[in-house]
């Protein structure tokens, strides 16, 4: 049995779950990767890693999961700590909270999967030194995770600025998206799948002068300028798959600066190089922020010493099994 504080996390993701076990130093002591399935073969997986990790290295202080959504996070709803109505096939009203508490009795948080890789941005990547900024990803889904104060943002329940309506891009008005629930919100219109929807290929496989690319930054930047607009960030950090086109961040920055029209001095005055940034630390942030949000359960504040000495043999070593 260990006396010293041993954190959880898990980064449930639509494709995979990593879950990892962490001492207070962010050095990694167990890791796994699982593929999403079904939810009860998922889950009891990743249960059945945490008490191995548990009969391994002692009792957990805390767990923290980021998954994806919608999520219910709202302490005093009935369906608190359940994935809601989301499109993914067979996990809608999972109480995936409740199911690592009938498993585990130590503190938990829930957060979302973007809240958590904006935390893990936080420590190790584009958003050290920052107080409030977006973290923005363009993959299967369109998510965008808030950190405001320095602390994730959820207000009456967290953020789903993937599924605001935009004006059509030039070029894109004949298209009716593929959002089950909204047709052409900005997910329906420049997620990965509404790419393939809408060309017949993979987003990956389009070249780079294909018309495709000014019509998914147009959407992206029109985020970026609702969020300026609204949240007035410190940066905007950008991922996914669909942000690997090796043009599209210079692109969204051009067709933002256009949006944004010169309004207002402190917008004018944005160096776009550095406020619409990549991210930084690395494929499994999602996992650093949980493991973060974890710790922070428990101490009430963030672990700043793991992004000075715990860097090199830690919890950004993660990349390495997605």
């Amino acid at each position: 049995m260990s006396d010293r504080m041993l954190l959880g996390g898990v980064e449930a993701g639509g494709t995979k779950f990593l879950c990892g076990v962490a001492n207070e130093d962010g050095v990694i002591l167990d890791q796994v990767r699982i593929p999403t399935t079904t939810p009860d073969e998922t889950l009891g997986a990743a249960s059945a890693f945490f008490d191995q990790a548990a009969a391994t290295h002692g009792p957990l202080s805390a767990l923290s999961i980021g998954s994806f959504g919608p999520l219910s996070l709202r302490q005093t709803s009935a369906d608190y700590g359940s994935i809601t109505s989301t499109p993914k096939v067979g996990w809608s009203d999972i109480d995936l909270l409740g199911h690592f508490r009938r498993r585990l009795d130590v503190p938990m948080a829930l957060d979302t999967d973007v809240n958590c890789a904006a935390v893990g941005e936080l420590l190790f990547g584009s958003g050290r030194g920052l107080d409030t900024f977006c973290y923005v990803t363009i993959g299967t889904g369109i998510g965008v995770g808030l950190l405001i104060g320095g602390v994730p943002h959820g207000g009456a329940n967290h953020p789903e600025a993937g599924h605001i309506r935009l004006p059509r891009a030039v070029g894109d008005q004949a298209f009716e998206g593929i959002c089950p629930f909204h047709g052409d919100c900005l997910e329906g219109l420049a997620c990965g799948p509404a790419m393939l929807a809408r060309w017949g290929v993979p987003a990956e496989e389009l070249p780079a002068h294909h018309p495709a690319w000014a019509i998914e930054a147009d959407y992206i930047a029109g985020l970026c300028a609702t969020l300026t607009y609204i949240v007035r960030p410190d940066r905007i950090i950008i991922g996914g798959g669909v942000m690997q086109q090796a043009n599209m961040y210079a692109h969204v920055r051009r067709t933002l600066t256009d949006k944004l029209a010169d309004y207002d001095a402190s917008v004018r005055g944005l160096d776009m190089s550095v406020y619409v940034a990549e991210p930084t630390a690395g494929a499994s942030a999602g996992l650093t922020g949980a493991l973060a949000i974890a710790h922070r359960t428990i101490t009430r504040q963030w672990p700043m010493h793991w992004a000075i000495g715990a860097q090199q043999n830690s919890v950004s070593t993660l990349a390495k099994v997605s």
